[in-house]
């Protein structure tokens, strides 16, 4: 009997704890996180959207996409076709085979594609990230890309390098440069160009 007497205010104690924690942490926390969140960087918090010359959505900063076309500068392979909701790399070890003819396929393809010695084409265009899902590329890979882009857009290639220079992102003082592919392709369509479609999808 008095250890029963005893357990109940240690019970309504913890019930009373777990109670003002769940607001707290449950409901008071992540609201006060979310509200901050969107006033203070609304453009990180609405998921860093692009939009094109009309105002229209076409993609997140934070995720890569693919594109087709001569006109557009394309990024790294993608293990998960650039899906965000299946992040992750295809988990191969440099030694696995099917590895290496996979890269030796995306290099012939880029050396017939962009007329690149095999032996010069940047590694993260022929590598997938991680993620899989990397929407940056090394400023070498974006220029390797130029006389392609200015040819399909007629533009002349000094123009598209100062957009990809332009494009260049220098993230702190141990981060490598890199371009933001979606970026980029949104300053060039842009552009004024002879006969070639301005979306960006």
């Amino acid at each position: 009997m008095n250890d029963a007497w005893m357990i109940r205010p240690v019970l309504l104690s913890s019930l009373r704890l777990m109670v003002v924690l769940a607001a707290l942490l449950g409901l008071l926390y992540p609201f006060v996180t979310t509200t901050l969140g969107g006033a203070l960087f609304p453009f990180q918090a609405e998921g860093s959207v692009l939009h094109d010359a009309r105002g229209q959505a076409v993609g997140s900063a934070l995720v890569g996409q693919s594109f087709e076309g001569a006109q557009y500068f394309h990024g790294r392979p993608s293990a998960v076709a650039n899906d965000p909701m299946s992040v992750g790399g295809s988990n191969l070890a440099a030694g696995n085979g099917a590895l290496r003819e996979r890269a030796a396929q995306e290099a012939d393809r880029l050396a017939a594609r962009d007329g690149l010695v095999i032996g010069e084409i940047p590694v993260d265009l022929l590598a997938a990230s991680g993620s899989g899902i990397d929407p940056h590329i090394s400023p070498k890979a974006a220029l390797v890309q130029v006389a392609r882009v200015s040819q399909a857009r007629g533009l002349t290639p000094e123009t598209v390098k100062q957009a990809v220079e332009a494009a260049t992102e220098y993230r702190g003082l141990l981060g490598e440069p890199a371009v933001n592919v979606l970026r980029l392709n949104l300053a060039l369509a842009a552009m004024p160009s002879a006969g070639v479609t301005q979306d960006v999808r």
